[in-house]
C-alpha cells in the first residue's frame, strides 16, 4: 500500500537477542523463537506492497533505545515487536502503550483478532488486549504493538512453539492481521514479486 506515493514501512522487532536471551523454558530460549517467528513474518510480508525492516536478523544484541531509534529514523508507519511470554500462564496477549492514541488501538485490533483466532483454533486462550508502559511502545513515534505469543515455561505452549508448522501458521496469522490493519495490497505481477526480499537492518 502507498500513502500519497510513499510505500508503507513496517519495522518487525524480534525481541531480545545476543547476550539477552529473554525468557527460557522447556529447552527453548525466547530470543530464538522471536527470531523464527519474525523471519517467517518478514517472508510472508514480502508478498505485499510494503517495505519490511527487521531490528535484527540474527542472534545479535540490540538495546531497546537502538531499536526505537531505528524505527524512528526510517519513519516507519508501524512497529510490531514479537515476544514469547513466561511466568506460569498460557495463551496469547497483545500490548499497546498505555498512553497510545486511538489510531494505535484501532490498528492493534485486527492484528490481535487474527492471532487470537489462530491460537484459539489450536486450543489456546485469548488473554486479552492490554496496555503497558513498555519502552518500545512508549519511545517509538509511530503506532506500535507488542505480541506475547504463548508461554515458553508452559509445557503445552512450548510443545507448539517447537513446531515449525505451528510457527508457520502463527506468522501467517500475524501477517493477515497486519495486512488488514494497514490495508496492504498483495503483489500480483512476477516483476513485483521478484523484488520482494525484505530489507534487513541490524541495529
Amino acid at each position: 500500500m502507498r500513502l500519497g506515493g510513499v510505500v508503507i514501512r513496517i519495522v518487525i522487532d524480534p525481541g531480545h537477542g545476543g547476550k539477552d536471551p529473554g525468557a527460557a523454558g522447556n529447552g527453548l530460549l525466547e530470543k530464538n523463537i522471536n527470531l523464527e517467528i519474525s523471519r517467517r513474518l518478514a517472508k510472508n510480508l514480502s508478498d505485499y506492497d510494503v517495505e519490511v525492516i527487521l531490528t535484527r536478523d540474527s542472534d545479535l544484541y540490540s538495546d531497546l533505545a537502538d531499536r526505537c531509534a531505528m524505527a524512528n529514523k526510517v519513519k516507519a508507519h508501524y512497529f510490531c515487536s514479537i515476544h514469547v511470554n513466561s511466568g506460569g500462564g498460557t495463551g496469547f496477549e497483545s500490548y499497546i502503550y498505555n498512553g497510545a492514541k486511538a489510531e494505535t488501538e484501532s490498528l492493534r485490533n485486527p492484528v490481535h483478532s487474527e492471532v487470537a483466532a489462530y491460537l484459539r483454533d489450536a486450543g489456546f486462550v485469548d488473554r486479552g488486549k492490554k496496555k503497558a508502559d513498555c519502552y518500545v511502545l512508549r519511545e517509538t513515534i509511530m503506532p506500535a504493538v507488542l505480541l506475547e505469543n504463548l508461554f515458553i515455561d508452559h509445557t503445552i505452549d512450548a510443545t507448539s512453539l517447537k513446531s515449525a508448522a505451528f510457527l508457520d501458521g502463527l506468522a501467517r496469522a500475524i501477517t493477515g492481521g497486519l495486512a488488514t490493519a494497514l490495508g496492504l495490497r498483495p503483489k500480483t505481477s512476477p516483476s513485483e514479486k521478484s523484488g520482494a526480499t525484505p530489507v534487513k537492518t541490524a541495529a
